[in-house]
């Protein structure tokens, strides 16, 4: 059965950092991609970092500069280290592994409050 267990939210001072932790388990075949997405109150939720299994990057224009996704594979888990918060990046912070086009998994969400 596959786990994705996100953790590291919490609640931050803007300008301050916090670091998500997305740890997979029972996970047979390697993810084409890893992303952290994240959902506010009334809002869709968005892409806002993505690794894929040959190491490349892409991250939302609002998290550009600030935000860091990386993995550790002798952990299956992936991170998002988050700088510089804002007041806008409130919300569920979702972990998702891509294992084909038409199959992925989620994680249960880790809350992220950034006070102004």
């Amino acid at each position: 059965q596959v786990h994705l267990v996100e953790s590291g939210g919490g609640l931050v001072q803007a300008g301050g950092s916090l670091r998500l932790s997305c740890v997979a388990s029972g996970i047979i075949i390697s993810p084409r991609s890893v992303g952290w997405y994240r959902q506010a109150p009334g809002n869709q939720r968005e892409l806002v970092a993505v690794i894929t299994s040959g190491g490349s990057t892409n991250y939302a224009d609002s998290v550009k500069g600030r935000f860091t996704i990386s993995r550790d594979n002798a952990k299956n888990t992936v991170y998002l280290q988050m700088n510089s918060l804002k007041p806008g990046d409130t919300a569920v912070y979702y972990c998702n592994a891509e294992i084909t086009s038409t199959l992925s998994y989620w994680g249960q969400g880790t809350q992220v409050t950034v006070s102004s």
